[in-house]
C-alpha cells in the first residue's frame, strides 16, 4: 500500500509522518510537492500538520487552493483514503472534504500536551477494530476548537461520523469534545487534531498512534 504525504510550504510534521510509513511500518511512502499533481498509484494520501503558508488568513486556508488539492478533492470524492493531522485536518475543513472550521483555542494559548482520545462512530479507514478504545498521544496547535452549528453535529453525532472525541473533555474547547470527524462516500475522509505519528514507536514514550496507521495500512 503505496502512501502520498503532501507538502505545503510550512508543513512541518510531513518528515515525521514519511518516517513512520516508511521506516516504522515498511511500507511504500512518497512526497508530493503541494504545487504539483498526485502520482498514479497511490492508495491513500495524508495531509500532515504544521503550519500551511503561516497560517495567513486562517489555518489552511490558503492551502486548500494549492494545486495538489484539485486532485486530492477528487481522490476523496472517488473513495480514496485521505487522512488530514492537525493542520491537515484544517485544510481538509477549508476544502470543504470535511464540515466544521477549526477555531482558536477558547484559552487563546497554544496547547501541547498528550491528550487521550476514544474511539467512537462508524469504522473508518484509519479505525479499523479499535470502536471503543482509548488512545493517548500528543496535540499542538493554536486553533484546534472544532465548531459546527448544532444541525452539523447532530447528523455527525447521528451518522456515526465523530470518530475522536477527548476523554476528561477537550484542552482547547472543542464542540462535544470532539477531537477527530470522518466524511467522504466511504468514511474515507478523516480528520484529527492529535498527532499520532508522535506516538507510533516506543522510543518516543508512546505507541498508540501506530495502531491508526495499521489500520491505514491494512
Amino acid at each position: 500500500m503505496k502512501i502520498g504525504i503532501v507538502t505545503f510550504p510550512g508543513s512541518n510534521c510531513d518528515h515525521d509522518v514519511y518516517h513512520v510509513v516508511k521506516h516504522s511500518m515498511g511500507a511504500p511512502a512518497e512526497y508530493v510537492w503541494h504545487k504539483d499533481r498526485l502520482p498514479a498509484g497511490l492508495d491513500a494520501v495524508i495531509l500532515p500538520g504544521g503550519f500551511s503558508y503561516g497560517d495567513y488568513l486562517r489555518c489552511g486556508a490558503l492551502a486548500r487552493f494549492s494545486p495538489v488539492m484539485e486532485d486530492v478533492v477528487a481522490f476523496a470524492k472517488s473513495g480514496g483514503p485521505v487522512v488530514g493531522i492537525c493542520n491537515g485536518f484544517q485544510i481538509l475543513c477549508e476544502s470543504g472534504l470535511l464540515p466544521g472550521v477549526l477555531m482558536r483555542n477558547a484559552s487563546l494559548k497554544f496547547i501541547c500536551r498528550d491528550v487521550t482520545l476514544r474511539v467512537e462512530g462508524a469504522e473508518t479507514p484509519l479505525t479499523r477494530g479499535l470502536a471503543g478504545a482509548t488512545l493517548t498521544m500528543p496535540v499542538a496547535h493554536a486553533e484546534g476548537n472544532y465548531f459546527a452549528d448544532a444541525a452539523t453535529l447532530d447528523r455527525l453525532e447521528g451518522e456515526g461520523d465523530v470518530v475522536f472525541r477527548y476523554v476528561g473533555g477537550a484542552p482547547n474547547g472543542a464542540a462535544r469534545d470532539i477531537a477527530g470527524i470522518a466524511g467522504g462516500p466511504r468514511r474515507n475522509v478523516v480528520g484529527l487534531m492529535p498527532h499520532p505519528e508522535r506516538a507510533a514507536e516506543a522510543i518516543l514514550g508512546r505507541d498508540d498512534g501506530r495502531r491508526l496507521f495499521e489500520s491505514l495500512l491494512a
